[in-house]
């Protein structure tokens, strides 16, 4: 049985998906829309990323083309992270997930629900 075609549109959140998906990504890409950062200032404003997980995402971001590298040879060396154009041309989407993301916990708190959620620290699913 041949795998199922799904309409374009749907096609187009899974490509996104596959390249902005995970827990960190859109945080990091967040920050980095902002100014370039050294990954320590990023470690520090992302609390609860493992310093193993940072690279992870980071190195994705940087091999689909949305953020760019840059090691200092400086003592000690250090290494800065910024958008790329093609990083930048997310922050329309960047803003507009942020004003869905601050009217959705003003809905929640105004129903004194929070729904469906994942917990932060643990990724489990936990219901409000």
């Amino acid at each position: 049985m041949g795998a199922r075609a799904f309409p374009p549109s749907v096609q187009h959140i899974e490509a996104a998906l596959r390249v902005l998906g995970g827990k960190w990504k859109l945080i990091i890409l967040w920050h980095l829309a902002e100014r370039p950062r050294r990954y320590g200032v990023l470690r520090r404003l992302i609390p609860g990323v493992s310093e193993k997980m940072l690279i992870q995402q980071l190195r994705e971001l940087e091999r689909d083309g949305l953020v760019a590298r840059e090691i200092h040879r400086s003592v000690p060396p250090s290494t800065t992270y910024s958008l790329t154009e093609y990083g930048r041309s997310l922050s329309p989407a960047l803003m507009e997930l942020c004003r869905w993301g601050r009217a959705h916990l003003e809905r929640c708190q105004g129903t004194g629900e929070e729904g469906l959620s994942r917990d932060g620290a643990s990724g489990d699913v936990t219901t409000g």
